[in-house]
């Protein structure tokens, strides 16, 4: 069965750094994909971030490209297997350079937030499914 996968593509100030900061958190590089303009960042199966240069994300767009410092562009949302692991994601983006954002408990479900070294904003959540209604 075919499953869909999702390319996320940003723009960022410096591809090399972004290399080391996701690697740092322990995801792979997908070298047949990365250059010195793009870090192609496996997050799993059907989940891969492109990490542009700014020259080079300006090639498949017309708009201007969004200042994520100053402005949402996009909150990115990550799923965990467990509040510890919401935990150790964050713990080491931030280890890594990231900037800490807002946590949220509800109990059944429990998520943090970083923001990379560009300003893009990633969501940690994990959620108890036995209490989710079918």
């Amino acid at each position: 069965m075919y499953q869909q996968m999702i390319f996320v593509n940003l723009a960022v100030n410096d591809v090399e750094a972004s290399k080391k900061f996701f690697t740092a958190l322990g995801y792979s590089l997908n070298p047949q994909f990365s250059t010195d303009d793009t870090a192609c960042v496996k997050i799993s199966d059907t989940i891969v971030a492109m990490m542009l240069s700014k020259s080079h994300y300006k090639e498949f767009t017309t708009k201007e490209i969004a200042d994520p410092t100053k402005t949402s562009e996009v909150l990115l949302c990550l799923s965990a297997e467990s509040r510890d692991a919401v935990d150790g994601l964050v713990d080491k983006a931030v280890a890594a350079g990231g900037t800490a954002g807002k946590t949220q408990d509800y109990g059944f479900m429990y998520g943090r937030s970083f923001d990379d070294l560009d300003g893009h904003t990633w969501e940690v959540m994990w959620m108890d499914e036995s209490q989710v209604e079918g």
